[in-house]
């Protein structure tokens, strides 16, 4: 007779889906605290240029923090749970769309970094409003990858209820962003928070797992 031997707390840490989990978490709370500009939908090409000078620094790490490295966090997790899953739908539900996201966030960074050199008016309005609408379209992914996560049957009840209060904030933020209405729009601040938890959550998770 054999019995189950749960993982030392100390390699469910340092697995590699919950040390990305947490990381995530970590690069998007560093990203937030650096002091970049934030331009608002309605600004003009002239003033979201006039916003980011002197700051192009801080902006280009601000988006390789939220955007750029969070890319790695958002694949690792969405296809260790495709993996893990015995369930195909979730499985396919979690490879499309994590991955999706994460090729949207990288693309984000790049323009990120196009934006913070941009010379013209013309040049970094259509570059800002690339990055807001890609924002939107990412958001709705993240959406589809939160409902994927409850779907394998990996997580505790409560990471569910929160990837289902994720998906629906999420989503909402998302109209926001892909079209451009600034009161929309700020219903990130609750589903940033809510996605931070459900990431780093199924992370962790998923490091307890036997591989």
């Amino acid at each position: 007779m054999s019995t189950a031997v749960a993982p030392p707390r100390h390699h469910v840490l340092t697995s590699l889906p919950a040390t990305v989990g947490i990381a995530y978490s970590a690069s998007w709370i560093a990203g937030l605290t650096i002091g970049a500009p934030a331009p608002a939908f309605a600004d003009s090409g002239s003033e979201i240029i006039r916003e980011l000078s002197g700051h192009t620094g801080a902006f280009i790490a601000q988006f390789l923090l939220t955007e750029g490295l969070p890319a790695i966090g958002l694949a690792v997790v969405a296809l260790t749970l495709a993996r893990t899953t015995h369930s195909p739908l979730a499985s396919r539900l979690a490879t499309v769309t994590g991955v999706a996201a994460a090729l949207i966030s990288f693309t984000q960074f790049l323009l990120g970094v196009a934006l913070a050199r941009a010379g013209s008016p013309d040049s970094a309005h259509l570059l800002f409003e690339l990055v807001s609408r890609f924002d939107g379209a990412k958001m709705f992914l993240l959406a589809g990858l939160a409902i994927a996560a409850v779907l394998t049957g990996l997580l505790p009840r409560w990471l569910n209820y929160t990837a289902i209060a994720m998906a629906v904030a999420i989503a909402a933020s998302g109209i926001g962003y892909l079209f451009l209405i600034q009161g929309l729009a700020t219903l990130a601040y609750v589903s940033g928070p809510l996605l931070l938890v459900v990431i780093t959550g199924a992370g962790v998770v998923l490091g307890r797992k036997p591989r």
